[in-house]
């Protein structure tokens, strides 16, 4: 019974990774990256936005992994711990940056902003529980 509710909340996560990965294509327009980024030199600006494409490819495969391989991501297998494992470290040091790094003085303001954050990073933080729990699981389950 636990490993089905267990099963039901990883699929609930690939949701949540594949509605993120969809909102994510509006966060250029709401913080205006096209305007602010245009003072970087190409290549800078090149290679933000390849790498903030491979940031919403990887949380994408995040969400088709969860949703349809989560009896693989539970079942103890040395790929199932070490995939839970990353995605678990994955969302953990993006709670860090968020926290410790991001300068948050010159963040939007407004009520939709900081709805949006308290959201994102909530969703952070259950991601990165829910697949650490994951990992532990798997371990355990051997």
């Amino acid at each position: 019974m636990e490993l089905d509710f267990f099963k039901k909340l990883i699929e609930l996560c690939g949701v949540g990774h594949i509605v993120l990965s969809f909102a994510s294509l509006l966060i250029p327009r709401f913080l205006n990256w096209k305007n602010d980024l245009a003072a970087l030199p190409i290549l800078l600006r090149q290679m933000f936005w390849t790498y903030a494409a491979y940031i919403l490819v990887i949380n994408f495969c995040f969400g088709i992994v969860s949703i349809w391989g989560a009896d693989d991501l539970l079942n103890g297998s040395f790929l199932a711990k070490c995939l839970s494992l990353f995605i678990g470290f994955y969302w953990f040091a993006r709670v860090l940056i968020q926290f410790f790094y991001f300068d948050r003085k010159t963040a939007p303001k407004g009520l939709i902003y900081t709805l949006g954050e308290i959201g994102l990073v909530g969703l952070f933080i259950i991601f990165t529980l829910v697949y650490f729990t994951a990992f532990f699981k798997n371990i355990a389950w051997i």
